[in-house]
């Protein structure tokens, strides 16, 4: 009977075209990079440096690498490929976990640059990524294709910080090899699975958007909506990247905490995300966003509430369910919008991912900045206490915007 279902759900896969199956497909092998990449990079400065605030440090470089790389591919994707240009960011995330790794001592100065480059590979991920499932995918498949993404990406959470930081707290305690050395060891690991990532993503037959203008600064009052709802979701990827990371190694344990409680966070997502994935229609984003925010929202309470070992287990809990149930329904709502829009505008498609961008930019920035001056002024206990549930509320206003965008879709199809 089981095998009976993986065949069905196997040939459910097998109906959607070619470059949508690889695109999906290479982006499970590099999903099993993202978890060393957004967790473990931040664990190894605070190890070396016990200081919260450079691990936000270097986010907000990750954060200033991603539009200035997004304007470069931009221009790249006039005479390259834009697999090669895809290959590139994903190569270039093992550059910059390289460049950690060499560093003498771990300082501010070197943690910029390095987040600089890491934010340079997502630039050129997440720039070609966006556009090829946007020309890869229709309104009909994109609950399934996203749901699918996010479920590789959720499990690859669940395995991977497991098995990650095992093997990290294994050296300190057994002596066979250092922290640094295990370190390094991912870092080899990760050049790997990017290699064959790169591989896989080339056997797909790619088209480039069309050579035209893509840098604007007014659109349609609808996109200008969109770009308002990407701020929202800026400031709330700000919280979600660096937090967990900050909470567990400060109030919890070591790396083998972080890689324990990530993994059970994502282990109760996994199977609910496939669902959604499975049955859901494009009528039910919105229910499945406001979900998605409401855990967040729930997660910053029991946080500040508790402000305890068991506050952050649940709040990891809560979080990893949130993350992915605001993906899935998020990068559906925004390709919707670019797709009506750019009808009436007459523009390249990929502006609007580009300006998607800059709107993303302006709300990591402030969701950093905000958790930066409370360490400051106030303290690193408050800011780790009160920042989340702060940024959790603004989220919420994001349901209305979201809930009208779909309406104007709908309506435009």
């Amino acid at each position: 009977m089981i095998l009976n279902i993986f065949k069905k759900e196997y040939d459910h896969y097998k109906s959607f075209p070619k470059n949508m199956r690889i695109l999906l497909m290479t982006n499970l092998i590099y999903a099993l990079v993202l978890p060393i990449l957004e967790l473990f990079v931040g664990a190894y400065i605070l190890r070396q440096t016990n200081d919260t605030s450079l691990v936000v440090i270097y986010q907000l470089a990750v954060y200033m690498g991603i539009p200035f790389t997004f304007l470069i591919n931009g221009y790249l994707l006039r005479k390259i490929k834009i697999a090669h240009l895809y290959s590139m960011g994903m190569l270039l995330s093992g550059v910059a976990m390289t460049i950690m790794m060499m560093l003498d001592t771990v300082d501010v100065y070197g943690i910029a640059i390095s987040g600089f480059v890491m934010g340079s590979s997502y630039g050129f991920f997440w720039a070609n990524r966006d556009f090829l499932s946007l020309s890869t995918t229709n309104d009909s498949n994109r609950n399934y294709y996203f749901s699918m993404e996010t479920v590789f990406y959720t499990l690859t959470f669940i395995v991977i910080p497991l098995i990650t930081g095992f093997f990290i707290a294994y050296g300190d305690v057994s002596g066979w090899y250092t922290a640094k050395a295990a370190y390094i060891s991912l870092t080899i690991l990760v050049f790997l699975l990017t290699i064959f990532s790169s591989i896989i993503v080339h056997k797909g037959d790619f088209e480039n958007p069309k050579n035209e203008r893509f840098v604007f600064f007014k659109f349609h009052k609808d996109w200008n909506w969109m770009i308002l709802l990407g701020s929202f979701k800026g400031i709330a990827q700000a919280a979600i990247f660096f937090f967990p990371i900050l909470l567990i190694m400060t109030i919890v344990g070591g790396e083998d905490s972080l890689g324990g409680l990530t993994a059970l966070g994502s282990l109760v997502s996994a199977f609910v995300l496939y669902l959604i994935g499975r049955l859901s229609k494009p009528e039910h984003r919105i229910y499945v966003f406001s979900i998605g925010l409401i855990t967040f929202l729930i997660a910053g309470m029991v946080n500040s509430i508790l402000f305890s070992v068991i506050g952050v287990i649940i709040y990891q809990i809560l979080n990893s369910l949130s993350r992915p149930l605001l993906d899935a329904s998020y990068f559906p709502i925004q390709l919707g919008v670019i797709d009506y829009v750019s009808e009436i505008e007459k523009r390249n498609k990929f502006s609007y991912i580009f300006n998607h961008e800059a709107g993303l930019f302006v709300g990591r920035l402030a969701g950093c900045l905000l958790f930066l001056i409370t360490s400051k002024y106030l303290s690193p206990e408050f800011a780790l206490r009160y920042v989340l549930l702060m940024i959790a509320g603004v989220q919420i206003l994001s349901i209305p915007i979201a809930k009208y965008l779909i309406k104007k879709v709908n309506e435009n199809k």
